[in-house]
């Protein structure tokens, strides 16, 4: 979909369309930074592409299409992210329970208790999280 508009004026094109494409984000994502970030890389990508190509038959759709594109990239990168530090976070605790438990059974109840609280504040299930504050109470 290849326009025949001239290459020569793509900056003053740009500045005119980049409010609009980050209106039109913001409406439909929401997020005005994550928009900004996602219409300026679509913004790179027109400045680089568009000498080589041509300016497309509808240029505003085009900024929107691709910012859009990357802004939905984004969200599932970020989403990905925080589910990976999640599952990294959820076993962690699990080492200062048994920890708590080992140093329990040795006799260091006051190490115990220290262990088993932070391994409390560490995870992300309730019933969990109260067994743990249940032990550090009980190792007092």
């Amino acid at each position: 979909m290849k326009g025949t508009g001239a290459v020569t004026g793509i900056g003053p094109l740009l500045r005119e369309l980049a409010p609009q494409a980050l209106g039109a984000l913001v409406r439909h994502h929401g997020g005005f930074d994550a928009c900004e970030d996602a219409v300026q890389e679509a913004l790179l990508a027109a400045a680089t592409r568009w000498p080589v190509d041509g300016v497309p038959d509808n240029p505003r759709g085009w900024l929107i299409t691709v910012a859009s594109r990357r802004r939905i990239e984004m969200w599932q990168a970020d989403t990905a992210r925080r589910r990976r530090e999640e599952t990294a976070l959820a076993g962690l605790h699990r080492v200062d329970a048994v920890r708590a438990h080992l140093l329990e059974l040795a006799g260091d109840r006051e190490k115990a208790r220290e262990h088993y609280a932070r391994a409390a504040r560490a995870t992300l299930s309730l019933p969990e999280r109260r067994y743990l504050e249940e032990r550090a109470r009980a190792s007092r």
